[in-house]
Parts: structure tokens; C-alpha cells; sequence
């Protein structure tokens, strides 16, 4: 059923080729075959196109765009009939010259036809503005899509979607400098403050009303989309494991930018890497988790010299972006005052991550040590008690302990005092504290 009104859609495209070539002159809006997106719905390509709006030009600029991909052979066909006209001068071929490829000139002269005006306005259709481009549906054989003879498809990542309903997440690379984060925990395995876990819940709360609040209420003509959080706090305190649970609670993605990758010491680079950043992420309802972000979203400088300078127009230029993000956008820091206060006004929430109290450490070391070790005469509430340690450092000395109860090679497991000190000593000596 699906193949059949997947072969509909190209057959009306067909029909519309046709009429071009046989009506050169003649207005698209006026004499193109009528296009009713009603009839195309129950499937999964027909929903995409009901759900992204499109119009009937930018419909046709589509399905050309999957040609090569689904019906590669519909252009030769229609050159077989009509040899000689004038559309496949505007095509590109393969190397053998059997197949023919859409270009941006094809398409002008499909939906423009004769009229150099016409041609002109569907230029449009790849400019910043259009969803086409947007939302990188479309790509292009060329580096620049006004290239007149560039060959024209769809995104790999928007063809798993529209064809097979998948969301095909992007891998990290240098244009999109960010890794997903994922996690098997829960909320109750995040030990924090009610008041900060009711914090977090709100960011929840967000994402389940937002629809709401900015389209049913009308309130997207007063208040600037997406939600801006400031985490902040000690590293190991769980900032991490909230973004993750957040992405796993709404269902959503979660990319921790690769801060390193972003900054850079030329000038102007590091604007083009953002840019690159949050036009892919744009409208994809992502989770952007900028770990560490005092190195890029930091205090403003008093200029000195042309570094200082460019430096704060990055600040600038990061301030104007992630206001007009329409997702959720995390920034963690080790320290609220190390960001600069023309963000700090605009985040929704600034939620601090203080490190564990002793009857949370209590909690942390109960609820994650192996129920196959046996503490061997251990006092876990002294234990909490005495060593000062984030929720990061006890996950660590877990892991250490159970590593060296099981090359004990006693099936019993056995963890003496002794052993579980000497996990915690070496958590001490990293971070360079004092251990008693």
C-alpha cells in the first residue's frame, strides 16, 4: 500500500513535468496539475509533508530532490518521449550519459518555465528562509546552492525520516562537534535536595506544557522560544546524569557539545563552528548540553587589544543564539560567577549542584553498591560520614572495590575495611586532597 502511494506522488510529478514541457510559457500557480495533499496522508511520506506545511512548489522541489534516490529512471523515460527539449539542458548526467540528474536550473525551469521573472522567485525556495533549507531537507552537489548546475537531493538524515519515520541522529564530527548522552538511571538514582530535584522536575514540566503555553495561549508573540538552564557546581555532583535524565524523560536527544572542538584561535572561526552547531540542531526538538561552559560562554572582557575584542563579539554572537533557540540548551559550570551576567539574566533557571551532605553520600553508597559484595564489618553511615566525596568519587571507589573483591577469586565477595579505605585513598590522591 505504501509503494502504491509512494508511486502516486511521483506519477503527479510526472504529470506536472509533462505539462511544463508541453506548456513552456505558462504560469505554474495557473495551469500546473492540481495537487490535493488530502489524499496523500495516510502514509508515511504524505504525513511529512502534511506536517511540515509545504506548498505545492516546494512539494514538487521534493520529490525532484528524491528522484535520484527512489526513481532515478523518471526523467530518462520522460527524455525517451520528449527528446530533445529543452528541461534536460538544464540536467546533469552520469558518466555514461544514461541517467539524468536534477539541478537548482532544472527546477527553476520546471515550476518557472520560459519566464526569466518566475525562474527568478524560485530561487527562494533555497534561500536561508525556506523550511527546504532550514531544516536541512535538501543538499546540494555544490558547496554554494545558488550554483545554478548543482545537483540537487535529500539529506540522508531527513530521508530516514520522511521515508521510514526515523529520526537519524548525527554522529560527531567537525561540523557538528557533540556526542549523544544516554543513561539507564532514573530520577531516583539521582541523590539530590528536593528543592534541586523539583528544579529539575520543572525543566520536565516544560517540555510536556510548552505546546500549550506558546501556541494554544498565543504566548509565541510575547515570550522567545526554547529554555535556557544554568547547571553549576562542583564536578561529580550529577550534572551530567540530569541532562541525560532529562533526554530520557522527554524522549529527546541529548548532545554534550564538545566545547574544545568549538573554541578556536582564529578569528571569526568559532561564530562559523556555532553556526553550524545550532542551524543543524534548529526545529529538531534537541537537547543541547554544553559541558564546561565558562570556556565559551564566559565573562566579557574590557577590550584591550583585537582578541579582546573579537572575543566578546563571540559572547555576543552566543547571546543572540541561544535566544532564539527553540530547544532546551544546558549550560554546566563549575562556578555561577564564571559565566558572564548577560546570559545568567536570560537562563529560565540557574540550579546549583552542591556536593553531597552525609546522608546523601549515605544514600549514594546504598543504593549503588552490588548486592553480591559483603562488607566485611563496615559502618556505611560512618563511612558517609567521614569522607567527603561527590557522587562521582563514590561510583569510582564502588567500582575499584568491586574490581578487587572479584580478582579475589572467592565466590563470597568479601570487602574488608581495608580494601574499601584504599579505594578512597586513591580518590583523595587524584583530586589532590588531604586524605586523614
Amino acid at each position: 500500500m505504501e509503494s502504491e502511494q509512494l508511486q502516486e506522488l511521483f506519477t503527479h510529478l510526472e504529470k506536472v513535468i509533462t505539462w511544463r514541457i508541453n506548456n513552456p510559457s505558462e504560469d505554474f500557480n495557473i495551469g500546473a496539475p492540481e495537487f490535493n495533499p488530502n489524499n496523500h496522508e495516510n502514509f508515511q511520506l504524505g504525513h511529512y509533508i502534511s506536517g511540515k506545511g509545504l506548498t505545492h512548489k516546494e512539494i514538487i522541489i521534493l520529490l525532484i530532490a528524491l528522484l535520484p534516490r527512489l526513481e532515478p529512471t523518471l526523467l530518462k523515460r520522460i527524455f525517451l518521449e520528449f527528446p530533445g527539449n529543452t528541461l534536460f539542458d538544464f540536467c546533469s548526467t552520469n558518466d555514461n550519459g544514461r541517467l539524468f540528474y536534477p539541478t537548482i536550473q532544472t527546477i527553476q525551469y520546471i515550476l518557472g518555465g520560459e519566464n526569466i521573472s518566475e525562474r527568478l522567485k524560485t530561487l527562494d525556495y533555497f534561500g536561508s528562509d525556506s523550511v527546504l533549507i532550514r531544516e536541512e531537507i535538501l543538499v546540494f552537489s555544490s558547496h554554494d546552492p545558488i550554483a545554478m548546475n548543482s545537483q540537487i537531493s535529500i539529506h540522508p538524515e531527513a530521508f530516514s525520516t520522511m521515508i521510514f519515520g526515523l529520526e537519524s541522529l548525527p554522529k560527531m564530527s567537525n561540523d557538528f562537534p557533540a556526542e549523544q548522552v544516554k543513561t539507564l538511571r532514573s530520577w531516583s538514582d539521582l541523590i539530590l535536595p528536593d528543592a534541586t530535584l523539583n528544579e529539575l522536575q520543572n525543566i520536565e514540566e516544560w517540555y510536556n506544557s510548552r505546546h500549550i503555553l506558546m501556541e494554544e495561549w498565543g504566548m509565541q508573540k510575547k515570550l522567545k522560544p526554547g529554555f535556557r538552564v544554568l547547571f553549576y557546581g562542583d564536578p561529580g555532583t550529577g550534572k551530567t546524569l540530569a541532562a541525560s535524565l532529562l533526554g530520557k524523560y522527554t524522549n529527546r536527544p541529548v548532545f554534550r557539545i564538545d566545547v574544545s572542538m568549538l573554541v578556536s584561535k582564529y578569528i571569526g572561526e568559532t561564530e562559523k563552528q556555532l553556526a553550524k552547531l545550532f542551524d543543524k540542531a534548529e526545529n529538531k526538538n534537541w537537547i543541547l548540553f554544553f559541558d564546561e561552559a565558562d570556556a565559551i560562554f564566559g565573562k566579557r572582557t574590557t577590550v584591550r587589544d583585537a582578541h579582546d575584542k573579537y572575543a566578546n563579539q563571540e559572547v555576543s554572537y552566543l547571546l543572540q543564539r541561544i535566544e532564539t533557540f527553540s530547544g532546551l540548551i544546558i549550560l554546566a559550570s563549575n562556578f555561577k560567577n564564571n559565566m558572564d551576567k548577560a546570559f545568567t539574566r536570560r537562563f529560565h533557571s540557574c540550579i546549583q549542584f552542591n556536593n553531597p551532605k552525609h546522608e546523601e553520600r549515605l544514600r549514594i553508597w546504598q543504593q549503588n553498591l552490588p548486592v553480591q559484595l559483603q562488607l566485611d564489618d563496615i559502618n556505611l553511615d560512618q563511612i558517609a560520614q567521614r569522607y567527603e566525596l561527590t557522587g562521582s568519587n563514590i561510583m569510582n571507589v564502588i567500582q575499584d572495590v568491586s574490581l578487587k573483591a572479584i580478582a579475589l577469586k572467592d565466590k563470597s565477595y568479601k570487602v574488608s575495611l581495608d580494601m574499601l579505605v584504599d579505594s578512597i585513598r586513591k580518590e583523595y590522591v587524584k583530586e589532590d586532597k588531604i586524605f586523614m
